[in-house]
């Protein structure tokens, strides 16, 4: 129970109102006294009011901050509205943020604090894009602090629910907002998604709309009525299906504290889009969901709650490749298991059983557990792209302004099509549009959603590239003018200032390194250069040795809007023809980036090693160096090479070469891992950037000369930042993966090659990679550590108090502690690493959002997202390339047999870096089909007549050809068996 007891007002004009919490702990009362600060100096940041006029005062930086709201906003006459302000509640925020967005609706729009809690709260992606809508002048957006506002702070009243106590607060606010401004003559309306919100705000006298309502009244209403979210625009006679009613909250809760029930993010299969899987920490495997009604509406991400079904219900994985458009067609793959009920000691020991299942191996034990989802915890939907489906619309249909029920087909073949309501689904047709999820009913087969914008035709280059940013969540608008406020002033005419003996203290603090002979290393025509290198010859015999990083903190503050889009973008994201910068280029080509030749800030590592790279002692120091070269790694290999080169540059970096090898060594010998994944180089055209040749990447001796020290340098500042905030320190960590993930793969070793993986350490691991060769075919063994690499765990970031220190250990680089420092400018992980590090080394104290531990945890959560999205973006931009690259011509290439399926195979073509699906009824008669599980082998009779076997790691030539799928209306590369 919370009450606030009494208010009492301070010397300094504040009111604190003293909130009483009571708690309860082992039986007994425990009360809890805080005080909350009331003040009445906080503007309503309307233009037109003249009361606010004088409370707006000079921030820390010196700026005089200016309302926001117009003095003549929006005009409706109907209603007897008037000039108005909007303020919204939290349900209109989470339920229509695509039409908040809107260009064409809602302007001058008060969002009260109350709201931007709750909805930081319940989803921190959405909190996002109402931030950002909060600094887009145009739309006029403000965030008005009722809560600390002495006129509108609310007591929360004895017995009260907290969403109740939150409306009300919200209801103040407009109250305060209409008598506020009632000289102005401009009303404040209220805009729920609460009905009973809505009838409260009615006797308040406060004028209340929903947002259908509040659209019904604007002049351009008809148009908007498509994006609006879909909750009163469906016809709820809707009665497809049946699925199985969520447990509610309670149950839920219970059921995970008593381990009858298991939380997890579930994975739904690319191959099969009736298939799941959920990690769950007390099984060595994760939990199989499979069909429809298990899945029970769960999308691919979303955190969901799941219990185990009787033994007698547990199945194999599934052996065939399922996709929507084949079950619509026939109803292949449903799974229609009716609900079973069963207690909680039952499902106990079916857990026991469940481990012991998990272990086995022979044909009977393949049968796993599988379970079957009962709730959902935080679902994963985002904005979707993808095209209507051409049956939903009739070509002979009159043209017509009435909303109609239509299907959208999205990109991802392993999601549902959502079902719109548009009054424009004749002008969609042939157009790659985003859509929206609104809700998921019981009694509907598919998601409902609501239309957000048009893309462009389908295929067209620009359309289908942001279509790629979208569908991986990647930030891609530009950056808002109160980003780029934050860049110094001067702009491209930034210097390093040439003497350090200064009046400023911290520059006198940087150590001077121009006279090192430091140069940079980097891939052809990088322009944001994060590091550079340099090593000399001590007087004593050993070698000083520097890996020199920019300065990005110099320029980017703790918590400035600058830092805030930085935290959110979490890293820079490479495609093919673009990069999409975490930073303004200003930054990250011109003031950061370690050019040659100019004066640079940087944060240096500097070591000093003996001959056999041990090292001997390490030091860190804010610096100013100027880079003599900026080499490609072609240019610094061929330099290396160069006998004839005997400059002392040129020396430094054979140092440097001498050194990193044996550092790689010393890394290998500990078992660290030399994997693989299939790297290639898309070459485009420089006037029209249309891709006209593919590559594999070709790796230099230089490229493993910057990655060593770059290494070297993560560990031994993760050393020391963990040394100094153990609580919080930003590093990151890589889990051993079970045993279990390579069970597969070690049977198909076996029954192929009489070949085995260790997994008992990462050296044995290391080793036993190393023995995967097949002498007849050099490219072997690389396709084994690709395979091996998708069997792995994912490496993530972690603040260091979430993990004892056992678990800091990075598995692939075989370290027991391990960072990201080397790479501000495109990683905000670095950029809080090197914040902590300056404040080791007594340089600057850290700032307090990276001294928060739920802070930190936020931002980490959502780097790793962000990391991981920017890996799928920049597959994702080679797929389309190559498939371009190949829209006009066809190759014959070699391919490997990764998967086999009972209706289809999956093949790798290292040549272009891409795997596809090859179906069966594309290589041969169906019927003719005979599929060997135990053998991973598929028989079958192909076009020609002829009878065929295929297996996993067969060597197959392939024809490669580039197709528009008609289903997704996506590009993609299809592979032919010769």
């Amino acid at each position: 129970m919370t009450t606030a007891t009494k208010r009492k007002r301070i010397s300094s004009g504040l009111v604190v109102a003293q909130k009483v919490f009571v708690r309860s702990r082992n039986g007994n009362a425990l009360k809890v006294v805080r005080e909350h600060y009331l003040r009445e100096d906080i503007p309503c940041n309307s233009k037109g009011c003249e009361i606010c006029a004088n409370l707006y005062v000079a921030g820390p930086t010196g700026e005089i901050p200016h309302p926001v709201l117009s003095s003549d906003p929006l005009n409706i006459k109907s209603e007897k509205i008037g000039k108005h302000y909007l303020v919204i509640d939290t349900n209109i925020v989470l339920n229509a943020i695509d039409i908040l967005e809107n260009d064409k609706v809602f302007y001058d729009v008060i969002i009260p604090q109350t709201v931007l809690n709750e909805v930081r709260n319940q989803s921190y992606p959405i909190y996002m894009r109402l931030r950002t809508l909060t600094k887009n002048e145009d739309k006029r957006f403000v965030v008005f602090h009722n809560e600390f506002k002495a006129s509108t702070y609310l007591d929360r009243k004895t017995g009260e629910t907290i969403n109740d106590y939150n409306d009300r607060l919200i209801r103040e606010t407009a109250k305060f907002y209409n008598l506020h401004l009632s000289p102005t003559g401009i009303k404040t309306l209220l805009i729920t998604g609460d009905k009973a919100n809505k009838l409260l705000a009615a006797k308040d006298n406060i004028m209340a709309f929903t947002v259908h309502e509040y659209i019904n009244l604007l002049p351009n209403s008809e148009e908007l009525k498509d994006i609006l979210p879909s909750t009163e625009s469906f016809d709820k006679s809707i009665n497809e299906i049946k699925y199985p009613e969520y447990y509610t909250s309670a149950r839920l809760m219970g059921g995970i504290k008593n381990g009858s029930l298991y939380q997890g993010n579930i994975s739904v299969s690319s191959y099969n889009f009736l298939e799941g899987t959920v990690s769950i920490p007390s099984m060595p495997k994760p939990l199989l969901i499979l069909g429809r009604e298990n899945l029970n509406r769960a999308f691919n991400g979303d955190q969901v709650v799941v219990e185990l079904l009787p033994k007698n219900k547990w199945k194999k994985p599934s052996t065939e490749i399922i996709d929507e458009e084949i079950v619509n067609k026939d109803g292949v793959g449903d799974d229609d298991d009716k609900e079973l009920i069963i207690s909680d000691k039952e499902r106990k020991l079916l857990t026991q059983e469940a481990i012991k299942a998990q272990g086995a191996e022979s044909e009977e034990e393949r049968i796993v557990p599988t379970g079957r989802v009962v709730g959902i915890i935080k679902r994963s939907w985002r904005l979707y792209v993808g095209q209507l489906s051409p049956s939903s619309v009739r070509k002979d249909e009159v043209v017509s302004n009435a909303p109609k029920n239509v299907f959208v087909i999205l990109m991802d073949r392993s999601l549902p099509k959502i079902r719109i309501r548009t009054r424009r689904a004749k002008e969609l047709i042939g157009k790659r549009i985003v859509v929206a999820i609104d809700s998921w009913e019981s009694n509907s087969k598919f998601p409902s959603g609501h239309f957000v914008r048009t893309l462009g035709e389908i295929e067209d280059k620009d359309a289908e590239q942001e279509a790629l940013l979208l569908e991986h969540d990647v930030e891609y608008r530009p950056f808002s003018k109160n980003v780029l406020a934050c860049l110094p002033k001067e702009g491209h005419d930034w210097k390093v200032p040439e003497n350090l003996d200064i009046s400023d203290p911290q520059l006198k603090k940087r150590r001077d390194l121009r006279d090192r002979l430091i140069c940079s290393i980097d891939p052809p025509g990088c322009v944001d250069i994060d590091d550079a290198l340099h090593a000399k010859r001590l007087p004593n015999g050993n070698y000083e040795v520097g890996v020199h990083i920019a300065d990005v903190t110099h320029f980017v503050k703790a918590g400035t809007p600058l830092d805030q889009e930085g935290a959110s973008r979490g890293t820079s994201v490479y495609l093919v023809d673009k990069r999409i910068d975490m930073l303004p280029m200003l930054l990250g080509t011109d003031l950061c980036s370690l050019k040659p030749y100019v004066d640079r800030f940087a944060f240096s590592v500097l070591w000093e090693m003996d001959e056999e790279a041990n090292i001997i002692n390490v030091e860190f120091t804010k610096s100013i160096i100027k880079s003599r070269e900026a080499f490609a790694y072609e240019q610094a290999q061929l330099r290396i090479d160069d006998e004839s080169q005997q400059d002392e540059l040129t020396k430094g970096m054979r140092i440097l070469l001498k050194l990193s090898k044996r550092l790689k060594q010393k890394r290998l010998d500990a078992g660290a891992l030399n994997l693989a994944s299939p790297e290639v180089k898309v070459h485009t055209d420089s006037e029209t950037s249309d891709p006209n040749e593919v590559e594999i990447k070709k790796l230099l001796d230089t490229n493993s000369l910057v990655e060593e020290f770059m290494l070297c340098a993560n560990i031994s500042v993760a050393r020391k930042i963990y040394e100094a905030f153990p609580q919080v320190a930003m590093l990151r960590r890589h889990a051993e993966p079970p045993a279990t993930n390579f069970e597969q793969l070690n049977d198909v070793l076996r029954i192929k090659k009489g070949l085995s993986i260790s997994t008992e350490s990462s050296k044995s691991l290391a080793d036993s990679l190393d023995r995967c060769v097949d002498p007849k075919d050099p490219y072997f063994n690389t396709l084994i550590r690709i395979m091996a690499t998708r069997c792995m765990m994912a490496a993530e970031y972690f603040a260091a108090g979430n993990f004892s220190y056992s678990e800091f250990r990075h598995y692939g680089l075989a370290v027991d502690i391990y960072t990201h420092f080397t790479s501000p400018i495109r990683r905000y992980c670095d950029v809080v690493a090197h914040r902590q590090l300056a404040a080791a080394i007594d340089y600057e104290p850290l700032h307090e959002i990276h001294m928060d531990k739920n802070k930190m945890d936020l931002v980490v959560k959502n780097i790793n997202k962000r990391h991981r999205n920017a890996q799928f973006a920049g597959r994702a931009s080679i797929e389309y390339y190559v498939g371009q690259v190949m829209k006009n011509n066809q190759s014959d290439q070699e391919g490997y047999v990764i998967k086999v399926f009972s209706n289809g195979i999956v093949i790798l073509v290292p040549k272009y870096g891409v795997e596809s699906l090859i179906k069966l009824e594309v290589m041969g008669d169906v019927n003719s089909a005979v599929f060997d599980e135990d053998n991973y082998s598929l028989s079958f009779v192909d076009k020609s007549g002829s009878k065929r076997s295929v297996s996993v790691f067969d060597k197959v030539d392939v024809s490669i050809e580039s197709i528009l799928d008609d289903f997704t209306g996506k590009r993609r590369v299809q592979l032919y068996l010769k």
